[in-house]
């Protein structure tokens, strides 16, 4: 047995040291990114290359979770040649990296001639070089675009540096200053937690701080088995979307079969969309993360978090898909697929939960990147913003207004302004909440947000890579989407779009003056909107949240001289009530597609929806996430019924005959 004061003052010292790492790279990093959005995480990994303490609520699992893969791809490299004074450089998707822009350091660290931990760094950097300043682009095909591709390799062996290696990355980056500086910050921070936990080991033994770093893991495992054996057994499966293409819009699809057996779940991510020639793919570490991420934060969210929570957890991605592709595909857009893994988990996860689910939320990094030459400094600046949108509403409580979401780190929603004009030939002319953004519920969405930015010098260029620019954050359990994400350009007082893809821009030129405007999605909505209290209608009108038109059209609530008309609230409420559109589910065959469920309606039904084939419809689901369909045709009929695929009907747990809600969004129209 382990002393629990023993035990608990090691845990506590495992996590002060992953903070002060934080706190290190923050005071010496280069890169605002880094030291003012904080888009890095810090980690002890122990020498068999499991997850020994992060900081929760600070580091971000989509950073920390694949250093496990990178760990064993370490071993598995090197073996027994791993010395004192090496440090290892990476940011290869396909071996445990997440996206080219994230570079992890790997520090061994040795106790009495033996490898004890490696303390580890995942930072994000500026620019790693490919097609466009910032290196991610809405419109790569290949991998060889999005920068430099680092394989595991030491730029340090037993204390010396790999100066050639360090000089090829550093010429095939924009702003190699920064990029070097960033380097060397996270040396430091290495070194610094290098420091304190020979001190801890000086003062506890080897033996009893590997005793501690067992009894928490195991911990752990056994906390997260309790909660996954008090679920309901079975087996529940869910869908969710991706807006892919190159020359027109295309839907690609992230399929969960999540099985809950006594205390283990396996999440099959099987009938996933093979992988495409653009930036929405993944190596094999981040599906993994993005389901973990979900069933820690519904089940067990307030223990620590490390390898040993992982272990009741089977993920299955099958090679050649979106969630575990082949080289050479592109893979900046990582965060993207990551959050629509979490949004199919959670939307199956719900089922064993009894609706216990929330609102989705803004679907990706939002990379905004607008790059070009700086005539104060001769060189390249890269302004990069990352505009945060709304969270999701939930059973009891509206979502937060342009925050981070709990499958995040600590990182802040967006660059303060004074650092941003103060670095860049920019001027940022407004930032704001983004009115009417919230998903509409008995418990709203949070609001997006609209910043505007001045380009202040001619020849820049402008990319993006954003999700829910088409298929809006859906709403839960009734609630309806948060608006989508919207990314453009005003020009000479016109508005002017920067691709025929939402949300994919590579590389736009915008002429001196321009304003890029960036407006984030709101999170979905909670129940039915209808039955949100008139009095916190009023207090988001009062608020500027909801507009009064929005207030009477969406939520029911008629004001007159910012009070509640009670007799008027009660007829509009029960006129929306009335006009909803409802249709009977019927099974039907060839309406299946690797792209997405597709669904056929009668004429009828279609024309009241202003649907077409090629729509997107919403089958609401009142005890949990809705099915999202493309309109695959329209029969000749009256009959109010929707044909899908059976496997369609088990997504929403209805059995044929069941009739539900119908929703058209009006967003876009995938192929």
């Amino acid at each position: 047995m382990i002393d629990p004061i023993t035990l608990e003052v090691v845990r506590e010292a495992f996590h002060s040291i992953v903070r002060e790492m934080r706190i290190t790279l923050v005071r010496t990093a280069y890169s605002s990114i880094l030291y003012e959005g904080e888009d890095f995480s810090c980690v002890l990994m122990d020498g068999r290359g499991e997850l020994v303490a992060m900081s929760k609520g600070d580091d971000h699992p989509l950073h920390i979770v694949p250093i496990a893969w990178s760990m064993r791809a370490v071993r598995e490299r090197f073996g027994d040649d791993i010395h004192p004074g090496d440090i290892f450089l990476h940011n290869d998707p396909y071996t445990g990296g997440t996206h080219l822009n994230d570079v992890a350091m790997i520090y061994p660290l040795f106790v009495d001639g033996e490898l004890f931990v490696f303390p580890v760094v995942r930072a994000h950097w500026g620019d790693i070089g490919g097609m466009s300043p910032g290196s991610l682009s809405g419109r790569s095909t290949e991998i060889f675009q999005e920068g430099v591709r680092i394989p595991l390799i030491k730029v340090y062996e037993r204390g010396r540096p790999n100066q050639a290696a360090l000089d090829l990355i550093l010429a095939n980056v924009r702003g190699p200053r920064d990029r070097e500086g960033d380097f060397r910050a996270m040396i430091g921070t290495c070194r610094k937690a290098a420091e304190r936990v020979e001190a801890l080991v000086a003062r506890y033994g080897r033996t009893t701080i590997l005793a501690c770093v067992g009894e928490l893991m195991d911990r752990a495992e056994a906390r997260m088995r309790r909660a996954i054996g008090a679920l309901r057994p079975g087996e529940y499966t869910y869908e969710a979307h991706l807006e892919s293409g190159r020359d027109r819009l295309e839907p690609i699809t992230v399929r969960a079969r999540v099985v809950v057996a006594g205390d283990a779940i396996t999440v099959d991510l099987t009938g996933t969309s093979p992988q495409v020639a653009g930036p929405t793919n993944v190596g094999p570490a981040m599906a993994p993360t993005g389901a973990f991420t979900i069933v820690k934060g519904f089940l067990d969210p307030g223990a620590a978090v490390n390898s040993g929570a992982f272990r009741p957890l089977t993920v299955i991605t099958p090679a050649g898909t979106i969630v575990n592709a082949h080289p050479p595909a592109a893979c900046g857009g990582m965060v993207e697929v990551k959050y629509c893994v979490e949004s199919a988990v959670m939307g199956a996860l719900a089922q064993a939960l009894d609706g216990k689910v929330t609102g989705d939320i803004k679907g990706g990094g939002n990379h905004t990147y607008v790059g070009g030459p700086d005539p104060r400094t001769g060189e390249t600046f890269i302004f990069y913003e990352y505009p945060a949108g709304g969270t999701g509403a939930f059973h009891g409580g509206d979502g937060s207004n342009t925050v981070r979401t709990f499958t995040e780190s600590d990182m802040t929603t967006l660059q303060p302004i004074e650092a941003l004009e103060q670095l860049y030939p920019v001027r940022v002319e407004c930032t704001a909440l983004r009115e009417d953004s919230g998903g509409p519920g008995r418990w709203r969405g949070g609001l997006g947000l609209t910043r505007e930015v001045r380009i202040r010098v001619a020849d820049a260029q402008l990319s993006v890579l954003a999700e829910k620019a088409n298929l809006p954050p859906f709403g839960v359990c009734g609630g309806g989407s948060g608006w989508p994400n919207r990314f453009w350009v005003r020009r000479g007082g016109r508005e002017v779009q920067p691709s025929s893809l939402p949300g994919k821009v590579s590389g736009f030129p915008m002429e001196r003056d321009d304003v890029l405007v960036m407006e984030s999605s709101g999170g979905g909505g909670f129940g039915d909107p209808v039955e949100r209290d008139p009095a916190l209608v009023v207090a988001d009108v009062a608020e500027g949240y909801v507009t009064a038109a929005a207030a009477e059209r969406v939520y029911g609530v008629v004001l007159a001289n910012g009070t509640v008309d009670a007799d008027a609230t009660a007829r509009r409420r029960a006129r929306i009530r009335s006009e909803r559109v409802r249709v009977r589910l019927w099974p039907g065959d060839g309406l299946d597609s690797p792209r997405g469920r597709a669904v056929r309606l009668d004429a009828a039904t279609a024309a009241r929806l202003g649907a077409r084939a090629g729509s997107v419809v919403e089958l609401v689901n009142a005890g949990g996430a809705p099915l999202r369909a493309w309109v695959r045709a329209v029969a000749p009929g009256d009959g109010a019924g929707a044909w899908l695929e059976p496997a369609a009907l088990r997504m929403l747990a209805l059995p044929p005959g069941a009739e539900v809600e119908i929703r058209a969004l009006h967003a876009g129209t995938l192929t």
